[in-house]
């Protein structure tokens, strides 16, 4: 592996081979609307994969529910994210789908507008999230659910 401490203003620079990989589904019970933190969850699997470096994805199986990288310091920060997504995608707007009731479509706008996939480096074994950076799981719709997250790790 090539390591320099300072290439073209980058710091750390490595390169090398990509040589093991690591993979797992992640089932999150939600207790219905709101935020659910997995980075713990997700950390761990980090940790057990044993790879230094490399890049980690977490992907959502789901088009109600959706996954974001926030605040993990003050949880107002949160409730004034659910509260603009209210805004942006009412309950009971004139929506043609419904069948699956009157929260279904506005999950899905949410979800389109959030994430399904995050993308994460993974620097000396640990998330290269920010000090006050969590992963969450957001679920869009008003009763509890059972949620799949894919994660996948790729590095050496």
């Amino acid at each position: 592996m090539t390591r320099d401490a300072r290439i073209g203003g980058l710091d750390g620079f490595q390169a090398g081979p990509v040589s093991r990989q690591a993979s797992a589904r992640l089932v999150v019970a939600t207790p219905g609307q709101g935020f659910t933190d997995i980075t713990e969850t997700v950390a761990a699997f980090v940790a057990r994969s044993g790879l230094r470096q490399g890049v980690l994805t977490v992907f959502c199986r789901h088009t109600s529910a959706s996954l974001t990288i926030q605040e993990n310091a003050d949880p107002d920060v949160r409730i004034d994210l659910m509260t603009a997504l209210d805004g942006l995608a009412p309950r009971h707007g004139a929506y043609v789908h419904g069948i699956e009731g009157p929260d279904d479509m506005p999950a899905h706008i949410r979800t389109m507008v959030t994430d399904s996939g995050l993308t994460i480096p993974v620097l000396d074994g640990r998330l290269a999230l920010g000090t006050w950076q969590g992963i969450y799981l957001i679920e869009h719709r008003d009763r509890p659910h059972r949620r799949e997250i894919v994660l996948a790790v790729v590095g050496a």
